[in-house]
């Protein structure tokens, strides 16, 4: 094969172009990411147990989640955590083969078994289950240095006018907001006041849930000779502090206790768990990360854009910032890999010119080189891996390979030829001498590489 090669230069030559069209083709194609997508498939399962403390959420809430999920198909295993706060969390892991998608229906559906087995206050609050995202791109901070807007505010603008429109690019798998958490209407009870009139706690939440529903209350003249019909309107959901203020939580001889005697009411934050500040002001973050088999760079350039559109929109004393960005370290890597490409391709013709003083022999690796390396990216396409951080190491590793065989070859066509040799002679002569120990010495460096 090697002899028919050299025997048909032209062969050789489109051969070389094909594989350099392929290996452009693969640049393109092939994904962009920080990190090879390497982790399991995992799927979360996250509930709510308000008021619990991590014994209860672990015997009403943990165990029987863990029973329904245990032995779902593709199953590795799991790992649970319960939390004082009420907060219940499991994380089951999935063969590496394992289609996250699938997964993340069969657990629902284990889930969904247990939920009988459940605390009603958990079901009502919802038990979400979701697929764990791994690699975070980037970290868009939010922050405020006008005193009108707090983290609350933040985070609530965050949700409704950022995240859709970050959600919508192509390529992100999940955006989390980190911060105070949702507006919330928080009922902080007075239990000294309750004692007084004997009130207890699950008073005011049976008249809460009794008081701050959505209805249907129907129409009026539907039926019989009515000459009108009506659609009757209900209330619906409370929105104000005063409206939840004045819930009645007790009626007797024309007496009311209404809720705002006997507790504090205000619009709060869902969560006081975390408190986030930037260069001392309140701030909010936004952690994006991507789907596998998705480019990073390209991801990260429409979130840029994305949020130059949304800033135009903030109010004023809003601001943003960039607190983690992937595609520095990609593009530093790809910087380094350039660079150390123009380094070698000069390194070998300052070698060859100095000791073979031989313009022709110094072309030959700066053609063959760029052919290797280029075809390279087709066939890593063709296996399924990514422009990584690691691929670009071994990227770096395979120039210093290819590069010293090709001053062996050259070497060794070199001496051949000052024999006497013609350069297709001496190019037979050299090959069945240095190939073999070429391609063994080429092994014995990807071995050692992949054991480390």
């Amino acid at each position: 094969m090697l002899k028919t090669f050299i025997e048909r230069p032209v062969l050789s030559t489109v051969v070389s172009i094909f594989l350099i069209v392929l290996g452009i083709i693969g640049i393109y194609r092939l994904p962009v990411e920080q990190y090879p997508d390497i982790a399991p498939p995992t799927v979360r399962v996250s509930a709510t147990y308000s008021g619990a403390n991590a014994e209860a959420v672990l015997n009403s809430v943990i165990i029987p989640l863990e029973e329904q999920i245990n032995g779902v198909e593709d199953m590795t295993y799991m790992t649970s955590s319960a939390y004082n706060g009420g907060e219940a969390s499991i994380s089951v892991y999935f063969k590496q083969s394992a289609d996250p998608d699938i997964a993340t229906v069969n657990v629902q559906n284990r889930v969904s078994q247990a939920s009988s087995l459940l605390p009603s206050e958990v079901n009502e609050s919802g038990i979400t289950v979701e697929k764990s995202l791994s690699g975070i791109l980037v970290m868009v901070q939010l922050k405020s240095t006008n005193e009108d807007y707090d983290s609350k505010f933040l985070q609530n603008y965050a949700e409704i006018n950022v995240l859709p429109q970050l959600k919508r690019i192509s390529g992100v798998g999940g955006v989390d907001v980190l911060g105070a958490g949702k507006y919330s209407m928080r009922i902080w009870l007075k239990p000294d006041v309750m004692r007084s009139y004997s009130i207890t706690s699950a008073e005011v939440i049976s008249a809460l849930q009794d008081q701050n529903i959505e209805a249907a209350p129907g129409e009026l003249g539907v039926s019989g000779n009515q000459t009108f019909q009506y659609s009757l309107k209900f209330t619906g959901k409370l929105k104000s502090t005063e409206e939840f203020g004045d819930i009645i939580v007790r009626s007797e001889n024309s007496q009311i206790l209404r809720l705002k005697d006997v507790a504090d009411v205000e619009l709060g934050a869902e969560s006081y768990t975390t408190i986030i500040r930037g260069d001392g002001y309140p701030a909010t973050l936004m952690a994006i990360s991507q789907t596998a088999g998705s480019n990073a760079q390209d991801i990260i350039a429409a979130v840029k854009a994305q949020m130059k559109i949304a800033a135009k929109n903030f109010p004023p004393g809003i601001g943003y910032s960039y607190q983690m960005d992937a595609s520095n370290f990609l593009n530093a890597s790809i910087e380094k890999v350039i660079k150390t490409l123009i380094e070698v391709f000069l390194l070998v013709l300052f070698i060859i010119l100095v000791f073979l003083q031989n313009y022709r022999a110094s072309f030959i690796p700066a053609v063959a080189v760029p052919v290797s390396i280029v075809g390279t990216f087709f066939f890593l396409s063709l296996l399924g891996f990514s422009i990584n951080l690691l691929t670009l190491f071994a990227l770096v590793l395979a120039i210093g390979m290819v590069v010293d065989d090709a001053i062996v070859v050259v070497e060794a066509v070199q001496v051949n030829m000052e024999k006497g040799m013609s350069a297709k002679d001496a190019t037979l002569a050299a090959m069945k001498i240095i190939v073999a120990p070429v391609i063994v010495t080429t092994l014995v460096l990807v071995a050692v590489f992949c054991a480390c």
